[in-house]
């Protein structure tokens, strides 16, 4: 799969190929098969660059979201969030920032190791500060945000044995190629169960959806002389409320839709404001992991906010409504 940060969310171990592609759910079987048969109606003549090739479809997706050159690249991605609250309204929550990097290693025999962390802060829905604390406009509760701080979401791409063997679905416009790929994951148990963890969980099944659009040029990706291609994808989730917004189980959910850029000339490109405070306080989000993982270590929201929360009962600071981010 390819992604801005974030993608890797939904990224399950590779032990179990089965449910994993069950949790893909008929989304990507569907743009798989509109990929396949838009890809049959124009096939390329012979000896013209062909992304309906399985290893050209990879390295195509691995050129805009890395280096085959196995350098280090960074990527930003603004956005916005909104809590949709069923029968209720659907006010915009935050502005968001985030950041990836990412490596990309080759392991031979058409097998790419990519090594990813990332950082997402949220931000005042209006001013764009970051936040340390936020009043809930649902509740009315004032509690402290906790931003995204994943390290690592490593993926494994193959050419055969994958998440999805390629070629991925895609479209080609004049010299603009865009990848679509849809993810449904409904599959898991949510790491915070309702029993336990009755304030920050919504649910017990762990459910989120990804739609992602990733686009480059067709000049840049048949070059044989670039290894890393420049990328916008844009990049839209549904998902269950944050388990710092205490919300329990009301219904509703959270809706996020941002814009991602490689960024070619490194982390100067990053907003200032954004980058001073990275510097600060996250310096080892803004380069690749060194080391591999496997991809069962992969954090997420949930994974992480579980550590926060039980660090802080073991503290002795939860409240007794169950609270641990109230303030």
């Amino acid at each position: 799969m390819t992604r801005p940060p974030l993608m890797s969310d939904f990224m399950l171990p590779s032990t179990d190929r089965l449910s994993r592609r069950t949790a893909l759910g008929t989304g990507v079987a569907a743009a798989a098969a509109l990929g396949a048969r838009s890809a049959a109606a124009a096939a390329p003549a012979k000896g013209k660059y062909d992304l309906t090739d399985p290893e050209t479809n990879l390295k195509a997706l691995l050129k805009l979201q890395g280096d085959l050159a196995e350098k280090d690249v960074i990527s930003g991605f603004g956005g916005e969030a909104w809590a949709w609250v069923a029968g209720k309204g659907n006010p915009k929550v935050f502005k968001t920032y985030g950041i990836g990097a990412s490596r990309i290693q080759s392991m031979g025999e058409g097998t790419y190791r990519f090594l990813h962390k990332e950082v997402l802060y949220y931000c005042d829905p209006k001013t764009g500060e970051i936040l340390d604390t936020w009043t809930n406009p649902i509740t009315n509760k004032r509690v402290e945000v906790l931003h995204i701080v994943n390290d690592p979401v490593n993926r494994l791409y193959k050419l055969k044995g994958g998440l999805l063997d390629p070629p991925f679905p895609h479209e080609v416009v004049g010299d603009r190629v865009v990848f679509q790929l849809d993810v449904l994951r409904s599959t898991e148990k949510n790491p915070l169960t309702r029993a336990e963890y009755p304030l920050q969980s919504q649910q017990d099944l762990y459910q989120s959806g990804e739609m992602w659009a990733i686009s480059g040029s067709l000049k840049e990706l048949s070059d044989p002389k670039v290894t890393s291609a420049e990328n916008h994808t844009a990049w839209a989730r549904v998902g269950m409320w944050l388990p710092f917004m205490e919300m329990g189980d009301l219904p509703g959910v959270m809706i996020y839709h941002s814009q991602s850029f490689k960024f070619k000339q490194g982390k100067s490109q990053i907003p200032a404001k954004i980058l001073a405070y990275t510097e600060k306080h996250y310096p080892q989000y803004l380069e690749a992991p060194k080391e591999w993982k496997e991809q069962r270590e992969n954090e997420n929201t949930w994974t992480y906010s579980k550590k926060v929360i039980e660090q802080r009962k073991a503290a002795g600071k939860q409240k007794p409504d169950g609270s641990v981010f109230g303030v």
